[in-house]
């Protein structure tokens, strides 16, 4: 994934371990795990943005993770910038954000809601770049059997996300 250099970041803890944030002038950009997870910005990226730990994109998506992990939240209500996938990727990270909280759906059929239901294995690969891991939630899609099935973050946090959720 290309970043541009402009983007603003900040750190900050969670019960599944440091995540790194980004925000464009559009509203938050990126949410990964420090350690861990397949697809983050490399490092050289990351290093020109700017620590902003006072941007208000930033501070809202602390605060409204952490009442996330402590169940005081389900929902997300920030600005979000997905504006540096491709087409396809933005059009399935959009369905992702339809998915609600507390509930799952199947690569298959979130190949069908986008009207791709060829396209599943370039979906799987979609959600998998998802760069705004929890907030976009990615960590809803799960195999056509019910199974938990690929999480860039690892299955050991997806399963923790879905019972924070009461899906497990």
């Amino acid at each position: 994934m290309k970043t541009p250099d402009s983007w603003v970041c900040s750190h900050t803890d969670s019960p599944l371990g440091p995540l790194l944030l980004a925000a464009s002038e559009r509203g938050l950009a990126g949410a990964w795990f420090v350690e861990g997870q397949r697809d983050t910005p490399k490092a050289q990226a990351s290093a020109a943005w700017t620590a902003a730990p006072g941007h208000p994109v930033l501070q809202q998506a602390i605060a409204q993770l952490a009442d996330y992990f402590l169940g005081r939240r389900q929902h997300f209500d920030l600005p979000l910038d997905l504006s540096h996938g491709t087409v396809f990727q933005q059009a399935v990270w959009q369905a992702l954000l339809a998915i609600p909280s507390g509930q799952t759906t199947s690569y298959g059929e979130l190949a069908r809601r986008i009207g791709r239901p060829k396209a599943v294995r370039a979906l799987g690969a979609a959600v998998g770049r998802n760069p705004v891991s929890i907030i976009v939630p990615c960590h809803r899609v799960i195999g056509a059997d019910g199974s938990l099935t690929g999480y860039a973050g690892g299955l050991g946090r997806k399963t923790a996300l879905l019972r924070i959720e009461g899906v497990v």
